[in-house]
């Protein structure tokens, strides 16, 4: 079953290192969206039923994380990087999906609730722990299409590079000059040889 507040933020801040409005917001978008879905105990026996679309890089992720159990390497966890304090719940048994989106406003919500507090981290913590969710979040349901190479499992395809003989996954491979190639060596690499 779902933890408390409390004893997700325990966890998530043992897991991410510290504690910040980041990690608060990643908590309670993380609960809202399992409950939105039908999701009652995504880390043990509904842990295959849920994937989870990030789309920012920073603290929510983690605390999206300690939630939902939901990671890159088990394919359970996705990452768009659309720099939004957003995230996308999908529950693979029934196709119920909702995106939950960090509002703006809470900020100014926060500085209202908390004014007495000098500080606007402080203000935003302690805060986000308590305001109600209308006040934090956008919920939008939504449909999500998975296709096959992106399902969590093992991979559905393996090829390999013609430019560099590395193995390919999962239909990420490109064809360029009538060649199979990886991103990389189609001229789409995020590193420089040196």
């Amino acid at each position: 079953m779902m933890e408390t507040l409390e004893e997700y933020l325990e966890r998530a801040e043992q897991a991410h290192g510290h504690m910040c409005a980041g990690q608060v917001l990643g908590v309670r978008m993380a609960m809202l969206g399992c409950q939105q879905i039908g999701i009652t105990d995504p880390r043990h026996s509904e842990r295959k039923n849920i994937l989870v679309f990030v789309e920012i890089d920073r603290c929510a992720a983690d605390a999206i994380n300690t939630v939902t159990g939901c990671r890159l390497g088990k394919r359970t966890l996705k990452y768009h990087d659309y720099g939004k304090l957003a995230a996308t719940f999908l529950n693979l048994q029934t196709d119920a999906a909702v995106r939950v989106v960090a509002l703006d406003s809470s900020r100014e919500a926060a500085d209202i609730a908390f004014s007495e507090i000098e500080n606007k981290y402080q203000r935003q913590l302690q805060a986000y722990k308590v305001l109600p969710d209308e006040k934090l979040f956008k919920i939008e349901r939504v449909k999500v299409n998975v296709p096959a190479q992106d399902q969590p499992g093992r991979p559905v395809s393996r090829v390999i590079c013609e430019g560099c003989g590395e193995g390919i996954n999962d239909q990420r491979e490109v064809i360029k000059d009538q060649r199979l190639l990886c991103r990389a060596c189609a001229g789409d690499a995020y590193y420089t040889k040196l």
